[in-house]
């Protein structure tokens, strides 16, 4: 994803340290000091994992303590959950200011990825950065998940997956293959782990779309960008906003002024109940929307890219979303 003046203009980009080990990410050349453990460059938001790790080593289980670095927290959320104490999660994008698509690796995080054991990248062009970091520092016998491949979604598709219902249970599929690969020795107590997640962490989640895909299928809506997509997809809800328009605001580029035109007729006339937009992109072409929406009646939800608030787990996170737009489903549609 390119980077252009209006892209994330409510978020600022975590800076990497100036200095003779930061990643040159043209050629990505990268100093021998990152080959050191990644153990040693955990992210704040990995410190239960860490102190989980911990306990696994003391327990002196048949397995070993699996080093994961996943590019964003929402898929390192569900690998942590997935592995319990017998796996470590390092997520670089952990800070909801940073911006996964512009992102600047730091040597820390080369070092993150240089000790992994397996990795989880989203691609489809949304964290080329962490393509980039894979290739300067190849791990022997390391496994490398990319979650656009698994999906089957080519280059210049929708790179959103976390938004969508089924390839998030794709990926937890995969992860819990993986480990069991890694570490068979552990293979019953990662199946026991992804049944329960699977069951009872996210049956709130599960239920709420289930919920929302039986009530309201069918209802036209509107959103700011294309993260808005898989998820109206999997809730059945009908998108009416110009796909032009979705992918310019998620590529940081002008949308055209006919699918600007559009969008105003659609608010102005009713077409659309519910408008959805991301609340850590709000361009002023989103903001306009947002305040015709409001003032036309038409209740308005809110999404963001990352996990919010920061430490937040990915069920927690996409339940309350979830709520918010069955909220708004419910205020514009009367049922």
């Amino acid at each position: 994803m390119k980077a252009a003046p209006l892209r994330r203009p409510l978020r600022r980009r975590r800076s990497a340290p100036v200095t003779a080990s930061r990643l040159a990410l043209g050629g990505v050349a990268v100093v021998a000091a990152f080959t050191v453990a990644a153990c040693s460059t955990s992210s704040p938001s990995g410190a239960a994992d860490t102190a989980a790790s911990g306990k696994a080593d003391a327990k002196g289980g048949g397995g070993r303590t699996i080093q994961v670095v996943a590019a964003e927290n929402f898929w390192g959320s569900i690998a942590s959950q997935l592995g319990g104490s017998h796996v470590h999660v390092t997520s670089i994008i952990d800070n909801p200011d940073a911006d996964p698509h512009d992102y600047e690796p730091t040597a820390a995080d080369a070092r993150s990825v240089a000790g992994a054991q397996y990795t989880i990248v989203n691609g489809i062009g949304y964290d080329a950065w962490a393509d980039k970091l894979l290739s300067a520092t190849p791990g022997s016998g390391r496994t490398d998940l990319k979650v656009g491949d698994l999906v089957g979604i080519k280059p210049g598709g929708n790179p959103h997956r976390w938004y969508s219902p089924s390839d998030v249970h794709s990926v937890i599929d995969r992860i819990t293959a993986d480990y069991k690969k890694i570490d068979p020795a552990d293979a019953a107590d990662f199946d026991k782990l992804k049944t329960a997640f699977e069951t009872q962490t996210l049956a709130p989640y599960d239920q709420a779309i289930a919920g929302i895909k039986a009530k309201y299928a069918g209802t036209p809506i509107g959103a700011s960008e294309s993260i808005v997509s898989p998820l109206a997809e999997g809730l059945g809800l009908k998108m009416l906003t110009p796909a032009g328009f979705l992918n310019a605001i998620s590529e940081g580029t002008d949308p055209t002024a006919h699918d600007k035109a559009l969008i105003d007729q659609q608010i102005k006339g009713k077409q659309i109940k519910v408008y959805v937009y991301n609340s850590q992109n709000a361009t002023p072409d989103v903001q306009q929307q947002v305040k015709a929406a409001k003032a036309a009646g038409i209740p308005v939800a809110t999404v963001t890219e990352t996990l919010t608030p920061a430490g937040a787990s990915f069920q927690d996170w996409q339940v309350r979303q979830l709520q918010g737009i069955q909220q708004a489903l419910q205020k514009a549609v009367g049922k």
